[in-house]
């Protein structure tokens, strides 16, 4: 196994849980400057809207009323982080 780095996410309700990452790969995803952990927290929103999207509507059925205004809050505040819809960066709309 190569050379990994740690990062340590801290919840609203102050426990913590680390992780790593491969030495080297985290620079690869960003721009020049960028900060480290601004490039992890990035990857974390994009996927926790892109899986509330796809729990919304990729599903089967009716999802309940609180999961669907989760995805919506989700998908606006991927908005307000990167200036563009999820929908436009997703390729699709519903």
């Amino acid at each position: 196994m190569g050379e990994t780095e740690t990062y340590t996410l801290t919840g609203p309700d102050g426990n913590e849980e680390s992780f790593e990452l491969p030495t080297g790969l985290v620079d690869v995803l960003s721009e020049q400057g960028e900060e480290s952990t601004r490039v992890v927290s990035d990857v974390v929103v994009q996927a926790m809207a892109q899986q509330a999207h796809v729990i919304v509507h990729h599903s089967e059925g009716e999802v309940p009323e609180d999961i669907a205004e989760m995805e919506e809050t989700a998908a606006d505040l991927f908005e307000e982080r990167f200036g563009q819809s999820l929908e436009d960066a997703l390729g699709h709309s519903h």
